[in-house]
């Protein structure tokens, strides 16, 4: 095009646009988009006001309930939503009593451009996806709102190259990649919002709460794969298919994690383990249980370590369970006297002595048997081996360690009372040998 054609473009550009300013038309279509947004944004505020339900919640609130969450988010939604509803009405109704009613089809492209950006900002927390979404998926949105996508989309499916007999599309590939991301995005909510209210059922036992959680996460995740594939447009009865003779072959290299998975699942339903059980394996090592998931189980030690274990090895070995049943525990510490102290009285010193410590369960209302008891164990080469039983609540160690103090609080009761705690003696006899003279 030369100088001449561009300038005569232009001329008819700003034609039209003098026409369209000068047209009483124009100013009662841009009336009535002003009167519907405003109406949108006064009903929407009135509802809001008058629905706590549907009241913003403040970011701080970590401890709102997640439907609580929903509803208020759903709530900034109301003003582009009444707004795309009014202005599909007025559409009809200005084309019939104004005319050509093309301000008021733009107003509705950015009422619903508007709805898409908030449900962006306000659903959306992976940034990958919220970028995905705001520069990929806005743009499509507005080119279909103005009637462009359905010609760009053929110019991209026809930019294509074939791999053997599979056919690769640049529209192809954007499709997955927009669609893929709507799914993740839509899965990862529904699990997480889902798990959350699950959690906090109060009404169901901890084991029933999560492997209704479990349950929800696997199906989520299997029905967002077999939508994925049918968008990368898989035949899935194809994949049924060779997926019958695929799972015969993963199902030896993977059965340990099928293994794991159903003895999770067997775990939560037979009421073996809870969280914070103090629990022993069989190889010697032991933790609290601090988490729970479907291919294994986290027992934190008291040095701050965290131990995995497969769900398996809670099925097909045995171990401990200190704490599950009852959080109260017997332990004993053990201790030695020279033979001529008074044992009798020397008991009677050490169960005072011990019951005064505050994790230690004493008192008269404490049945007989679960009061601090000291005993004669055995009789040593050195001294009389005695030893002293308590109950108290929870593990004797870490934060919670008592046989150290214990220990302690012995020894300043023997050394206060004058008893003394043997040392190894021995008697030597020289036989065969002449006396001194």
């Amino acid at each position: 095009m030369e100088l001449h054609d561009y300038q005569k473009l232009l001329t008819e550009v700003g034609d039209t646009v003098t026409q369209t300013l000068v047209q009483p038309e124009t100013y009662a279509q841009l009336g009535l988009v002003l009167f519907i947004y405003g109406l949108a944004f006064f009903v929407a505020g009135r509802i809001r006001r008058y629905l706590p339900l549907f009241a913003e919640v403040e970011t701080s609130d970590t401890g709102a309930n997640p439907l609580r969450k929903i509803f208020g988010k759903l709530g900034n939604l109301f003003f582009p939503l009444f707004a795309i509803l009014l202005l599909s009405i007025s559409v009809e109704l200005s084309h019939m009593f104004i005319g050509p009613s093309w301000l008021v089809r733009t107003a509705l492209t950015v009422a619903m451009l508007l709805m898409f950006n908030a449900i962006i900002r306000d659903y959306v927390r992976n940034d990958f996806i919220a970028f995905v979404f705001r520069w990929v998926g806005l743009p499509l949105l507005f080119l279909h709102l103005v009637g462009v996508l359905g010609p760009l989309i053929q110019i991209l499916d026809a930019m294509s190259a074939h791999v053997g007999n599979i056919r690769i599309s640049v529209y192809g590939v954007v499709r997955v990649i927009l669609f893929g991301s709507l799914l993740f995005w839509l899965g990862r909510i529904s699990n997480v919002t889902g798990q959350e209210i699950i959690r906090r059922q109060e009404k169901l036992d901890f084991r029933t709460r999560e492997v209704a959680a479990k349950l929800l996460e696997v199906a989520i995740f299997l029905l967002i794969f077999l939508l994925l594939l049918q968008v990368m447009g898989i035949n899935l009865t194809a994949l049924a298919v060779f997926g019958g003779a695929l799972g015969v072959g993963l199902g030896f290299g993977l059965q340990a994690i099928a293994s794991n998975f159903i003895s999770g699942i067997i775990i939560l339903l037979d009421r073996s383990i809870s969280l914070d059980d103090y629990i022993e394996l069989e190889d010697g090592r032991t933790g609290f249980v601090r988490e729970m998931n479907l291919r294994s189980t986290t027992l934190e030690t008291y040095d701050g370590k965290d131990i995995m274990v497969p769900n398996e090895k809670f099925i097909t070995e045995s171990f401990t369970n200190w704490t599950h049943k009852n959080k109260k525990q017997r332990y004993r510490v053990d201790f030695s006297v020279a033979y001529h102290t008074d044992v009798r009285k020397l008991v009677e010193i050490i169960k005072t002595v011990v019951a005064t410590h505050p994790q230690v369960i004493s008192g008269e209302d404490v049945p007989f048997e679960e009061r601090p008891d000291c005993e004669i164990d055995s009789f040593g080469d050195s001294g009389i081996n005695m030893f002293v039983e308590f109950w108290m609540i929870g593990i004797d160690d870490g934060k919670n360690r008592v046989g150290g103090d214990l220990l302690l609080m012995i020894l300043e009761a023997i050394q206060e009372h004058g008893f003394e705690i043997p040392f190894p003696q021995r008697e030597v006899r020289i036989l065969n040998h002449p006396l001194p003279k």
